[in-house]
């Protein structure tokens, strides 16, 4: 069980932009969403969002200042 008494499965979804997400396992991935990371318990997922998204800037606005700085 957690600490915090949330007993439900979650799975990490990320977008075309690069950005991270926590969602329940049993709802619907939205459109533009797709699973990657672990399922699991919150903390699980969350700690692995922490581990992998380093930089929260959209990858649009990243590769638009990689360009800019050329």
């Amino acid at each position: 069980m957690s600490m915090n008494g949330d007993e439900a499965e979650y799975v990490v979804l990320i977008n075309g932009e690069e950005q991270y997400s926590l969602w329940p396992v049993h709802r619907e991935i939205p459109g533009g969403w797709k699973t990657v990371g672990p399922k699991g318990s919150k903390e699980t997922c969350q700690s692995y969002i922490q581990e992998v998204w380093t930089d929260m800037r959209p990858k649009s606005l990243r590769e638009a200042l990689t360009r800019s700085n050329c």
